[in-house]
């Protein structure tokens, strides 16, 4: 998932962005209202976490202009003010949550979860394509029992392409929702991090989950065969369990 984050407090947009960025979610940040207008307007965010109290126009303001735009990304609302009043008018302006400062992290992330349940894209705590499983909530991966040991990236693209298994997923989609804006389209850093979970997700298979759809994009599915037990490693039978 892509989130912009709209923060003044250069502290607090930080903490977010970090811990936004640990739990696999690309990320962009904007100061101010006219930012945060721009970036949603010409980036494809599947939620938006939106700060009331910042440069005009303010967090009310915002997220009614984006409402207007025909915009639906989640937005989450982050504010100091605690009165039923304000929690109307952030909810009546197009707010899908309202969470008040201070507020746990944990919390946060918990309502960005529910928040896309809301639009359909469920989020279960467990995917499974084959004998490939996540745990989305731990980020973690398996194959035929086996962890994978994977980047937070590497996780964000595998846990993308699983999503989406058995679509052909292009480099514009994979950039979208996988990276943030300093994304390069120029570089190869899309094929770069294609070929590392190919190296961890199909070694010892003839034929592979992730799939190279020349001049299309990439596709996940599964194996028709399941995997015969990879080097240095016992058989699928005699492998722990997953989560």
């Amino acid at each position: 998932m892509r989130v912009l984050v709209v923060e003044d407090d250069a502290r607090l947009a930080h903490v977010l962005e970090k811990g936004l960025r640990e739990a696999a979610y690309a990320v962009d940040v904007a100061a101010t209202g006219k930012a945060a207008v721009f970036e949603a307007s010409v980036n494809p965010y599947d939620a938006i976490v939106l700060d009331v109290n910042i440069p005009e126009p303010n967090g009310f303001e915002v997220a009614r202009r984006l409402r207007a735009k025909g915009i639906d990304a989640r937005i989450l609302m982050l504010t100091a003010r605690d009165a039923v009043s304000d929690r109307i008018e952030g909810l009546d302006a197009g707010a899908d949550d309202y969470l008040t400062k201070p507020f746990a992290f944990d919390e946060l992330l918990a309502r960005l979860r529910a928040l896309m349940r809301r639009t359909g894209e469920v989020l279960p705590s467990e995917l499974a394509v084959g004998d490939l499983r996540l745990d989305t909530r731990g980020r973690r991966a398996w194959v035929a029992g086996a962890e994978v040991p994977l980047t937070t990236k590497e996780y964000a693209l595998l846990e993308y392409l699983v999503r989406n298994a058995g679509k052909v997923v292009g480099r514009a989609e994979i950039s979208d929702h996988v990276w943030d804006e300093a994304y390069d389209p120029a570089s190869n850093l899309i094929e770069v991090y294609v070929n590392r979970l190919r190296g961890k997700i199909d070694r010892g298979r003839e034929e592979p989950y992730l799939q190279t759809r020349r001049g299309a994009g990439y596709v996940l599915q599964p194996p028709s065969e399941p995997a015969a037990g990879r080097a240095g490693e016992p058989g699928a039978a005699g492998r722990a369990g997953g989560p």
